[in-house]
């Protein structure tokens, strides 16, 4: 695969932006490299369009595929497992989505648990439990609209984003948007 002006500078933005959100820099050039191929790859294909070093190359797909973003498949008359990336977007982000939940926003909600429970046996002043636990009913109303939400079909999803910020002039208090 060649790689035009225009993708080396996608692949190297996407690589930017998983570095932002915490992941490896390799691993989020070689998604973005899945991304925009119009084929199933090699570890040795990407290895050689990104320069990288094969375990990177291996490993990356390892945790590609352990967050569900890229599916292995095989080839007739061929041994090497060939890779892709998930091609609906709505899906992709779903997974990102449910991986971050999983990974940070999950544990953060069973800590403030333990914390709160905590609180309630200790000195800490009423004041702190009040701000503590506010929080925790906060995060606790965004994780639970996001479960309802994300069980929702796709149609539903797609009417709330074409409907975007208009939804404030059907609410208490909203505005008219022009």
């Amino acid at each position: 695969m060649k790689l035009t002006p225009a993708m080396q500078n996608f692949i190297l933005h996407w690589g930017e932006m998983g570095t932002r959100w915490g992941v490896n820099r390799s691993v989020a050039q070689i998604h973005a490299l899945l991304h925009i191929a119009s084929d199933p790859m090699t570890a040795d294909e990407i290895c050689e369009v990104l320069g990288l070093a094969r375990s990177n190359v291996s490993n990356g797909l390892k945790e590609l595929q352990a967050q569900g973003l890229v599916k292995v498949s095989r080839q007739l008359g061929d041994r090497r497992d060939h890779f892709t990336s998930i091609r609906d977007m709505f899906d992709l982000v779903d997974a990102v989505i449910a991986a971050r939940r999983e990974r940070e926003f999950a544990p953060t909600l069973r800590a403030l648990d333990a914390v709160m429970q905590e609180a309630e046996g200790d000195s800490t002043p009423k004041a702190v439990k009040e701000r503590m636990g506010e929080t925790l009913r906060v995060m606790r109303m965004f994780d639970d609209w996001y479960a309802d939400f994300s069980r929702l079909p796709r149609s539903v999803h797609l009417a709330v984003l074409k409907l975007g910020a208009k939804v404030a002039r059907f609410l208490p208090g909203g505005k008219q948007t022009e």
